[in-house]
């Protein structure tokens, strides 16, 4: 199965031939690179750095990408020939979601997310977003205006699992990020009514935690603390990506508040509180945070 849109579509098919190659290129990187921080304060690994550089490589080279951003620079690459065209596409890249968890040889992943916009961006102006799961198989997950589809990585091809993905209707999992100590009081009572009610799944890296809703239906919440009333997560990265492809998949996204994607960006590393999973889970949590 191919994406209508010709340059979305090479930027998908870029992406999944590349995960194998990411995949393969985590062995012997899983050091720190000393004095190197992301632009959000994160120390960076050596997978971090060589995976944002093989991503800017390929997607920038892609006609009809006029920018690229990932978490581990401070600033937009510019790209081709017109860069500021309205006929190019602006790419959002996290080359390695959770990298902390290759310390301890855990699920990580990637994530991307299309805006028909420059960055930062609206999230109701992607056009497409995705990310793939380094779990015990390498899957990627695509979300358009027209359907969410799941595909199987191996060998650079991608072989199409399930066209159409929707959340289950009855949920199942759950996953908080953050200590809990550091939680508002507004969230932790909400959080107290959840884990009565489904299972735990929280694995450290939010695209492992995601996919399990997806799969199962249920609720991922990485909230404002205390210490962090913005959360950890980058809107233009993370927040909108996984907000953009939960919604299409007939579940909903907040900062607490409001959609994701309705979310007024005002910097291009800027911080949001991140809820995607079933309507009723995010109602109620809403309703508990007002």
């Amino acid at each position: 199965m191919t994406v209508s849109d010709p340059v979305v579509e090479s930027i998908v098919a870029t992406l999944s031939r590349s995960a194998t190659e990411i995949r393969q290129g985590l062995v012997g990187r899983r050091n720190t690179v000393d004095d190197e921080e992301n632009p959000s304060g994160e120390t960076q690994l050596a997978a971090d750095i060589w995976a944002d550089e093989l991503l800017a490589e390929r997607l920038s080279d892609i006609d009809g990408v006029g920018q690229y951003a990932s978490e581990e620079q401070e600033t937009v690459l510019e790209c081709g020939d017109d860069p500021a065209s309205a006929d190019t596409y602006a790419v959002a890249v996290d080359p390695l979601d959770g990298s902390s968890n290759l310390t301890s040889n855990n699920a990580m992943g990637t994530i991307i997310g299309i805006y028909d916009d420059a960055l930062p961006a609206r999230g109701d102006r992607l056009v497409a977003a995705g990310y793939i799961l380094y779990g015990p198989i390498t899957t990627m997950v695509i979300a358009t205006d027209e359907t969410v589809s799941t595909y199987e990585l191996s060998g650079g091809e991608r072989r199409l699992i399930d066209r159409d993905v929707t959340l289950p209707t009855e949920p199942v999992v759950y996953g908080f990020g953050g200590r809990v100590p550091d939680w508002t009081d507004s969230f932790e009572s909400y959080a107290r009514e959840i884990e009565s009610e489904l299972k735990l799944r929280y694995g450290g890296a939010m695209i492992g935690d995601v996919n399990q809703v997806l799969t199962y239906g249920g609720i991922f919440g990485y909230p404002g603390l205390e210490s962090a009333p913005d959360g950890k997560l980058r809107l233009q990265f993370e927040g909108n990506p996984i907000g953009y492809i939960l919604e299409r998949a007939g579940g909903r996204s907040s900062d607490g508040e409001q959609s994701l994607l309705s979310v007024e960006p005002t910097a291009l590393h800027q911080r949001t509180p991140v809820f995607v999973g079933n309507d009723d889970l995010i109602e109620r949590l809403e309703s508990e945070l007002e």
